[in-house]
């Protein structure tokens, strides 16, 4: 398992723990807290670091797990992309939390982790896991045709392998292009840890592959399923999205409203994708505002309630 630099355990001061699957990899992950439990799911090119503020400002009131997928973070590199799908990483999630013996959990995601946590809340009935709430940041959990040219690029066959894996085009330009406020040199170096080399690279590159853009694509398939099984999500949501998100624009802010119009929502309109690393204090404070709100008064808010900060 890599090892963390002592300099960036100033920003990440937390034991990594692993899990070894069924299929015999290892799953790592941070379990930090004691309390109700929180799972949080990062996405694509990020890890569990991603969501440093989140565990060092709740683990006084709450037990934090911040999963690395497999393929990504700290977590063991099969170079397979069949062991990297969407479908694998749900099911990986059900499998820790089995072995942690969780029965109920709140839920929060970003990016593909987004999908990721709202196909366990779809599925968790069958697993018998209850899910408190969900919170969301800049993500879909539904097939969208709106993809910007610079990930269509990367889905390329041939030419996307050596864009993101070879010459690390994914996660590298992220820290510049996924913020509206310039990532100091730690928490960049955090950031890209990880993938420093073309086979560390392999779960960039399938999170990327597993787009559906193609019909026959065997993940639209799993989006279509949750996209429509969301209306029966009995959890209460919210939607944290930065405005100035390249990727998941406005327009996939306004569908999850379509589709979850009961959800409470918060509106950064001068943050980036990565908006947990442009306003953190905003973000973590609107988390735990909404953890804090009863069930019943939480799902009674529509959309028409949303609050917007940032001009």
């Amino acid at each position: 398992m890599l090892v963390i630099p002592q300099e960036l355990k100033i920003l990440f001061p937390y034991q990594i723990h692993a899990h070894q699957l069924s299929s015999g990899k290892r799953l790592a992950y941070v379990d930090e807290g004691q309390g109700d439990v929180i799972v949080t799911l990062h996405g694509n090119p990020t890890w569990s670091f991603y969501y440093r503020a989140v565990i060092s400002q709740l683990k006084s009131n709450y037990r934090v797990i911040a999963i690395d997928n497999l393929g990504m973070g700290l977590s063991d590199r099969p170079q397979s992309y069949e062991e990297l799908s969407l479908e694998k990483h749900i099911t990986n999630v059900f499998e820790l939390l089995h072995h942690l013996g969780i029965k109920k959990c709140t839920l929060i995601g970003h990016d593909w982790g987004g999908a990721i946590a709202t196909g366990v809340a779809t599925l968790a009935p069958e697993h018998h896991l209850g899910i408190n709430k969900i919170i969301l940041m800049n993500t879909a959990a539904f097939v969208d045709p709106n993809i910007p040219w610079q990930i269509a690029l990367c889905r390329l066959p041939i030419l996307g392998n050596i864009m993101v894996r070879a010459f690390n085009l994914f996660a590298w330009p992220a820290t510049s292009m996924a913020v509206t406020r310039p990532l100091n040199h730690l928490v960049k170096k955090g950031l890209l840890l990880p993938y420093g080399s073309y086979r560390d690279r392999i779960g960039v590159h399938a999170f990327v592959r597993d787009i559906p853009m193609e019909t026959n694509h065997p993940t639209r398939q799993i989006l279509n399923a949750i996209e429509r099984s969301i209306p029966q999500i009995a959890a209460p949501f919210l939607f944290i999205w930065g405005g100035r998100d390249f990727c998941f624009t406005r327009h996939f802010f306004e569908r999850w409203l379509k589709l979850v119009p009961k959800a409470k929502t918060f509106y950064l309109e001068d943050a980036g994708h990565y908006v947990l690393e442009d306003a953190p204090d905003a973000v973590i404070t609107a988390v735990k505002d909404f953890l804090t709100i009863s069930e019943h008064s939480t799902t009674d808010r529509t959309h028409e309630s949303q609050f917007f900060v940032g001009k």
